[in-house]
């Protein structure tokens, strides 16, 4: 009678799925007592009542690390194939020939080399994300496997709609090796924000899905440092392009189409948490003790990796951005005279689809191939010839640039590079937001002429200004020639003609 109960108990829960209803949140998962020795015994369990959440999943940026191949949005076309799992950053560089370390964030089990099965869903794991006792742990250096110490029928049973914990303390908070490493703007202290941190997190209590919609387990967002996001997510999917009220509503309204919300609304990120803003690998493989640690209690050594300097309240750097990046990609050669940008946001005054955006940029000096004037995909973790095994980067290099299949002169060498990163939480509440002093006139802290303008666009023009410009040369190339009817005869042309300028004015500054 109790297996019988339990059989119809799991078709109840199959035709609930199959219908599209939210199941890990309607459903008493109790029945799901194990015992359980691994992780993909928990998956089986999940893919017994979920198999076609299962095959989205497969086809998911989270797990691909790629883009997905079923995007919606046109400009992800250009980025197929390319992701987290592909490009070179300025945090610990590079996946490849470092899976079983990397891939303890994956989403998954047993990715540890490049022979990895993504179309095995035995290999997902279910429970990093729907996990809700805060227990589920796996190995950092275990390739995803769970950690000996976790409960995996009790994490089982639990299992329910992602959590700010299981979207960050699981995952995001601690990118790029611990708390707000990476991100700037994402840290534990997200878990449970005051209003003053953020007000949509604090105030509204809102979950990470409240704004990264998700569709057959692919999850809208694009961060700024990697292609294999989804739709972009924007502030106006909820507010609109005339988002403001009272009395200088119609002034902060005209600048949506110069500049993104996030620009005023958030003055500063790591307010909380420090952040790190820059990371030299050149210094790593010192024997120091004691380790320093600077005015927030960070320690600014690691012998594996290198120094840092961590900041915080920081005012982020702006650039125009249209959603798309240029990526530096393997095997392209570096700038040999400056800085290389990893993923230069793209877009620039001229250029509609743009606005101006705040971006924390993490500056780095990493290896690189001292002959061919590329950078290095180190090894360095897991192998016998890996810079951690053995603190030699020649090795490291070699077994590194085998294993990508690039060459390697023999000849390295370190040069600087920079990351921008997206800066899109820890939104405080309005009154906090810039004022029009904090970015005009000279109290101002915007690099206007960096940004395409001549000087502050209050005094010297607006975005489109040189377009009004274009109009007047065009009409006056337009005048009739010598001989022909003049239109100065035509009564009240002038006057015309001025009321004509002045509505292109307008309408070009209600494009700002």
């Amino acid at each position: 009678m109790y297996m019988r109960g339990q059989v119809i108990l799991i078709l109840f829960i199959s035709i609930v799925c199959l219908s599209g209803i939210a199941c890990a949140t309607e459903i008493n998962h109790s029945f799901l007592t194990g015992p359980y020795d691994s992780g993909p015994e928990v998956t089986e369990e999940c893919i017994g009542c979920h198999e076609p959440q299962a095959k989205d999943m497969l086809n998911s940026t989270h797990w691909l690390w790629t883009s997905c191949g079923d995007c919606e949005c046109g400009e992800i076309e250009a980025y197929k194939d390319m992701g987290k799992r592909t490009v070179i950053n300025n945090f610990c560089v590079a996946i490849a020939s470092n899976e079983p370390r990397c891939t303890s964030c994956h989403a998954g089990y047993g990715w540890e080399d490049d022979t990895f099965d993504f179309n095995n869903a035995s290999n997902i794991d279910c429970l990093v994300c729907h996990d809700n006792t805060g227990t589920y742990n796996k190995i950092p250096t275990g390739a995803g496997a769970v950690d000996a110490s976790v409960d995996l029928a009790e994490v089982a049973q639990s299992v329910g709609s992602p959590t700010r914990d299981t979207c960050g303390g699981n995952c995001h908070f601690y990118g790029g090796g611990g708390d707000n490493v990476k991100h700037g703007d994402m840290s534990s202290a997200l878990s449970n924000p005051s209003v003053e941190l953020d007000v949509h997190m604090g105030l509204l209590d809102f979950k990470c899905q409240n704004c990264h919609e998700t569709s057959d387990h692919n999850v809208a967002g694009r961060f700024a440092g990697l292609p294999d996001s989804e739709c972009r997510v924007e502030c106006s999917d909820c507010h609109g392009q005339t988002p403001h009220t009272g009395e200088y509503k119609e002034r902060l309204d005209g600048h949506v189409d110069a500049i993104a919300c996030q620009t005023c609304h958030i003055p500063q990120y790591a307010r909380e948490v420090p952040t790190k803003m820059y990371w030299d690998w050149s210094q790593a493989g010192q024997d120091i003790d004691p380790v320093p640690t600077d005015e927030y209690g960070k320690a600014t050594y690691n012998k594996k990796k290198g120094s840092f300097v961590w900041e915080k309240n920081v005012t982020p750097s702006y650039a125009w951005y249209n959603g798309s990046s240029a990526l530096y990609k393997l095997g392209d050669k570096i700038n040999t005279d400056g800085v290389t940008v990893m993923n230069a946001p793209l877009g620039s005054r001229n250029d509609a689809d743009s606005q101006i955006y705040p971006f924390k940029i993490h500056r780095a000096k990493q290896i690189s191939d001292a002959e061919y004037k590329y950078l290095i995909v180190p090894d360095l973790f897991g192998g016998e010839n890996s810079y951690w095994a053995t603190y030699d980067w020649d090795k490291a290099s070699a077994s590194g640039m085998e294993y990508v299949d690039v060459s390697y002169s023999g000849e390295y060498e370190f040069v600087e590079t920079s990351l921008y990163e997206s800066i899109n939480h820890e939104v405080p509440p309005a009154e906090n937001s810039l004022d029009c002093s904090d970015c005009h006139l000279e109290t101002g802290m915007m690099d206007f002429e960096t940004l395409g303008y001549e000087g502050d666009p209050m005094l010297v023009g607006e975005r489109f200004a040189e377009e009004v410009e274009d109009v007047r040369q065009s009409v006056e190339q337009e005048a009739p020639e010598a001989g022909e009817e003049s239109s100065e005869a035509v009564p009240g042309f002038g006057i015309f003609l001025g009321i004509g300028m002045l509505l292109v004015v307008n309408i070009l500054r209600g494009r700002r």
